[in-house]
This record gives C-alpha cells, structure tokens and sequence, in this order.
C-alpha cells in the first residue's frame, strides 16, 4: 500500500527513523494548540489570563492525556494485527474501536465536564485567575471528542504505517487554529474561553480530515457491517491495552497536579514564569515522544510478525536516539529561551530568572525523561501495557514527595526539582521491566530461532 511502511523488514535505523520525523512534526504542530493558546492570551489579554491558561495544563493533561493513551492503546492492537499480516481482524480492530471511542467519548466528556472547578479548587487556583482557567479548561472537556477524533484517526493511520497524513492536515489545522484565536479573542471578545473554543475546532477538523482521507486512500482502513459484530473477548483486548495506557497518563497527571497545587501558592507571577517556561519544556520534548509513538508502532509490528530479533535491534536504536535528542532538547532550550519567553508577554523580563532556572533543572536531566518514552512505549508495543503502570504509580510517588519535601526545603528550586526527581524513578522500574521481558520471553525466542537456523543449515 503507497504510503503505508512495514516496519518488519528493513533497516530498522532507516525505518525507525523515518517513521519518527513525521510523528516529531506532527507533535510540534500539535503542541502550536497550545502554545499559541498561551502566546495569543498572554499578548492580547493580561499575564494573569497568562497563568489563568498555564494552570489549567495538569488539568488537562489528566483528561486529554488519558484519551491520548487509550486511543494509543487501540494503535497498539492495530499495528499488531497489521504486522501479522490478519486484515479481517485488523479491519475488526478499527470496527471496536469505533464503537469502544465512542462509548469512552461519552463517560470521559460527563465525568470531566463537571470536576473541571472543583479540581481547580482543589488545586488552590488563585481567586484572582479562577473564573478564567475554568472557561478555558471547560471547553476544552465540553469538547473531548475532537480529541478523540483526531487520536483515533491518527493512530489507524500510524497503524499500517503512514505517519505522514496526520501531520499534513494537523499543519492545516495548526494554522486555522491561529486564525481561529485573533477571531475569537479579538473579534468576538470571547476573551480566555475562545482560545478553547478555538482549539477545540481545530484538532475536529484535523481529525475528521485523517479519517475521511484514511478511509479514501487506504481500502484496508474501510470496514462493512460485519466487523461491528461485538465480540466482548474481543474488545476487552483492546481495553486490556488500552486502559492500562490511558491510566499511565492519568497517573502522571495527577502527580503534576500535586506540583500545581504546590505551586499555586508561590504567587501569579511564579505561575506565569512556571507557564511560559514549561511550554518551552514541552517543544523541547517532542523528539523523545516521536521516538516513543516510533517505537511503540515498530514493537507492535514485529511482535505480531514475532520477528524478535528486530525488536531487540529496534531498542538499540532508539537508545542511540535518546541521547542525541537529550543533548539537542537542551541545546534548543537554553539557546533559544530569551527569544521564545518574548513571545509569550512584552513583560517577559519580570519571569525570566524563574523561567531559566525551571529549563536549566528540566532538560538538563533529559536523558532520565528520553528513558521513559523509550522502555515504557516499546513494553507498551508489545503488549505489555499493564506492568509499565508500575513506573506510572512510581513517578506518582517520587513527584508528590518531591512537591512536598522539596518545595518545602527549597521552594521554586524543589517545584522544578519535581519532573527529575519523577522521571528518574520510573526509569528504574522501567528498565528492571524491561529486562525481565528480555529474559523470559525475547532472549528464549531468539535461541529458538538461532537454534533452528542451525539445525536447517545442517541439513541442507
């Protein structure tokens, strides 16, 4: 199929890498959502709708990261029926996950729509910036199933292979999005809710942009009546890997939220440097979770092929990956910050300082963060989902205590100390994971075929 890649044969640098650069694209394009979010509120409003926006981010991430997970999850499973080369269950695969999309859409929309103020005041919102951080994180829960839309779409796609597509149209989308902003915020004077309004439209339209697409160009994404037949041995499968992933993002969130809090009482202006600086962050990232969305597609490809040699090697790779992208993400952050915090207000100098100090602490322990994105995501690819929550509970744990004790001994310095102190746990039980994978179930594979390699040369 043009434009699709099997990832089961091949140099796996070459199709690693070449499936991953347009996921980074795509990621980049995406967090734009964001950030011009933030950029447009805090140039055309106040630096308190400036912070309003920023912390609403764990919030969201607890609520957007879970869709993200569990349709990624549902990839998992695609990309497996995929590289077995099974297209009735593949096809199968998209018709559950339709029906498991909307189902989660629903829930996920009448759960989080009416915890949206009572988590910010949980989280000691500031009275002054309250009523504006639940407009814009309102709309943004009222309006769950773009995001799921998009997800969904994009993860078929990256499924059989294409990463291209989705960045195409979230590149359209990225821009409508820009446009959508100055129309609501300035036009319409909907002030920090047409920012989600805004955001909201546009990831619908880039997701319903990926699926009809999909649909035209790749006949084996187009299902018949059949394969909607429920089968819950089936679909609990998919729950099966895609709820554990979901559930990671949901944990992780509720640690960052916990730091939030923490946070919240340092003042408006620490919240406003904290902001700006973590979008920053979060560019900075994105090389680590295109490797990770790569690596995830490539297991779950060679696992169903059981081609477990690749996966070893694949590993390898983005090992060799995750340190160059360390070195460049923090180069890029401390290189580039003061014209980047510029952007975000003309008042930037009042939060440089706080700001340098958040990137200095941040991406100079990258190398513990680009771990994470590359064990858990291919445990993940594998199937493995369930375990890898056990690195999610353990950054729990370490970004609470680090909330607490840290904040407590050395203020600001223990907020930003939080995300390393996280990132280093998980990576301890990730990699102990990842090695008893290794042991029980790829390293016997592996003999396997050697010894059957042998005992075949003999004969002939």
């Amino acid at each position: 199929m043009k434009g699709s890649m099997d990832l089961t044969s091949g140099s796996p640098w070459k199709k690693i890498l070449f499936f991953c650069i347009p996921i980074l694209i795509s990621n980049i394009f995406q967090q734009l959502y964001s950030m011009v979010d933030t950029i447009i509120v805090g140039q055309t409003i106040s630096l308190s709708a400036l912070a309003a926006v920023g912390c609403t981010g764990s919030i969201s991430f607890l609520v957007i990261g879970f869709v993200s997970g569990i349709a990624g999850g549902f990839g998992v499973m695609m990309s497996q029926y995929f590289g077995a080369k099974n297209e009735e269950n593949f096809r199968r695969s998209i018709a559950t996950c339709y029906i498991l999309s909307a189902a989660f859409s629903v829930i996920v929309t009448a759960i989080s729509v009416p915890a949206a103020l009572p988590l910010l005041k949980i989280m000691n919102t500031s009275a002054d910036i309250i009523d504006d951080a639940y407009s814009y994180i309102v709309t943004i829960f009222a309006g769950v199933t773009a995001t799921f839309v998009y997800n969904l779409s994009a993860s078929m796609l990256r499924a059989i292979g294409d990463s291209r597509s989705p960045l195409i149209f979230l590149i359209l989308a990225s821009i409508l999005n820009i446009g959508l902003d100055f129309l609501c915020i300035l036009v319409f004077k909907m002030g920090v809710m047409g920012a989600g309004v805004a955001t909201v439209l546009s990831q619908l339209i880039a997701g319903l942009l990926c699926l009809v697409y999909g649909l035209k160009k790749y006949e084996i994404l187009r299902t018949r009546r059949e394969h909607f037949r429920w089968n819950t041995n089936f679909s609990w499968k998919h729950v099966k890997v895609g709820l554990p992933m979901a559930l990671q993002f949901s944990i992780t969130a509720i640690g960052v939220m916990v730091v939030q809090a923490v946070l919240n009482d340092l003042g408006t202006m620490t919240v406003a440097a904290y902001t700006a600086a973590s979008k920053i962050d979060t560019i900075a990232q994105q090389p680590f979770l295109a490797m990770g969305a790569a690596m995830a597609t490539y297991c779950a490809q060679n696992y169903g092929a059981h081609q477990f040699d690749r996966i070893r090697r694949g590993m390898n790779v983005g090992l060799v990956l995750t340190i160059a992208f360390s070195v460049f993400g923090f180069v890029f952050a401390i290189a580039l910050k003061t014209p980047l915090l510029r952007l975000f207000s003309d008042e930037y100098a009042s939060i440089e300082d706080q700001a340098t100090l958040y990137l200095f602490i941040n991406t100079g322990t990258y190398l513990f963060l680009g771990l994470i994105y590359l064990y858990r995501n291919g445990i993940q690819g594998m199937g493995f989902s369930a375990v890898t929550m056990l690195s999610g509970l353990t950054e729990l744990v370490m970004r609470v205590f680090a909330a607490f004790v840290f904040a407590g001994l050395w203020g600001y310095v223990g907020v930003c100390a939080a995300n390393p102190a996280a990132w280093f746990g998980a990576d301890v039980i990730l990699i102990i994971i990842y090695c008893i994978l290794y042991k029980k179930r790829i390293r016997p594979q592996l003999l396997r075929e050697k010894d059957a390699a042998v005992q075949t040369a003999s004969a002939n």
